[in-house]
């Protein structure tokens, strides 16, 4: 007997290994409304915005790492959300940095960006 079939998924959450885990919990609030769920002392934070989860691991980013998704526009996560117009036009005022700007695609609109730690964002509203 398959026990996974019994088994549903209730959330997924990224983790992102961050240097300066104030300035990125800052980032994901400022930007995009995440509000701090929980604390683990200074080195673990888990943000959450309309049911949706990131979590902040305070570390080291390996940089080599970073510059070839951003070289190679290797996401990290995908946002799906309602008004990608909008938003974009909001980060832009904000000078969050624009790694892809807004374009069509045969499945949407999207448009790429860089956090603090250049993890590469994508944020996508579908036809």
């Amino acid at each position: 007997m398959n026990t996974l079939a019994g088994v549903k998924i209730k959330s997924m959450s990224p983790q992102f290994l961050v240097k300066d885990i104030e300035r990125s919990v800052e980032f994901y609030n400022k930007n995009f409304g995440f509000a701090v769920d929980f604390r683990v002392e200074d080195f673990y934070v888990g943000l959450v915005r309309d049911g949706y989860t990131l979590h902040l691991k305070s570390g080291n980013p390996s940089q080599e790492e970073r510059k070839n998704k951003r070289h190679n526009e290797d996401l990290d996560v995908i946002f799906t959300v309602s008004d990608v117009d909008a938003l974009y036009q909001e980060l832009i005022a904000e000078s969050v940095e624009v790694t892809q700007p807004l374009c069509e695609r045969p499945y949407g609109k999207e448009f790429y960006i860089a956090d603090p730690d250049v993890y590469i964002l994508a944020f996508l509203s579908t036809h």
